[in-house]
């Protein structure tokens, strides 16, 4: 039995992505840290999909013991999709930010991502159709002013995973590495980005996605051969295409 891995899972673009890979018939590995929501996604699925395995892992990606942990409660299955769904977002000017906060967004979207990422490539890059994708950001590919933390850490996965892909590319490995770059999308990421629980996608944007838009996106780019997803952040015009940042060709001395 095979199974699709989404961290992040309880809200947001995880639990549509949750969603949208039941319908594929996707045995689910959900992982979040609110173990109520993950059970009531759970039901949703199971009710609807009764022959379809659901299993849910409370963990705080946060924190790097956890995250070991975590995966090596995981090793007994076959992963054929591992989604890095799971990251949050914190606005403010640089000079006034708060150090716990970015220590904890840098932890999750940077330091869990890689390390998950490191530890299924080892496993799973030489099995057929196994597919890893990171959530990455339209704000990993163009700064977005009051973010400026938030946006090095969305470049880095960007860039981590376009040289991944290339890297497996090169070494002709069957596993694929994939980065989905969402723009403003209606979750409660802008919430929490912005400390403001009454904030408003209506009156920030006049145009914006909302969370089952974007799992549709995802599975469009789980279906492609092409490396990125990415929503343009001022058309919300939604491609897929080859890796877009400059890449030294393989065969070039190291820098």
């Amino acid at each position: 039995m095979k199974y699709t891995v989404i961290t992040g899972a309880s809200s947001g673009i995880g639990l549509e992505a949750a969603k949208a890979f039941s319908k594929l018939g996707k045995n689910l590995i959900l992982i979040a840290r609110r173990k109520e929501r993950l059970d009531q996604l759970k039901q949703a699925i199971v009710s609807e999909f009764p022959d379809l395995e659901v299993i849910v892992k409370v963990a705080d990606l946060s924190q790097r013991e956890s995250v070991l942990t975590l995966y090596a409660d995981l090793k007994k299955y076959a992963i054929e999709t591992w989604i890095n769904n799971a990251g949050f977002g914190y606005y403010h000017n640089v000079a006034k930010q708060d150090l716990d906060k970015v220590a904890q967004m840098l932890q999750l979207n940077v330091e869990a991502l890689t390390l998950l990422s490191t530890l299924y490539v080892t496993d799973y890059e030489n099995v057929e159709n196994a597919q890893l994708i990171n959530l990455s950001s339209a704000g990993g590919y163009k700064n977005v002013p009051n973010a400026v933390t938030y946006c090095a850490t969305k470049f880095y996965v960007s860039a981590f995973t376009e040289g991944l892909a290339l890297e497996l590319q090169a070494k002709g490995a069957p596993l694929k590495a994939k980065v989905l770059a969402p723009a403003a999308t209606e979750t409660e990421f802008a919430q929490i980005a912005n400390g403001s629980q009454s904030y408003d996608y209506t009156k920030a944007f006049s145009t914006f996605h909302t969370a089952k838009e974007m799992a549709q996106f995802l599975i469009e780019l789980y279906h492609s051969p092409k490396v990125v997803g990415h929503v343009d952040r001022d058309t919300f015009t939604f491609t897929l295409s080859d890796p877009l940042f400059d890449h030294y060709q393989t065969g070039m001395k190291n820098m």
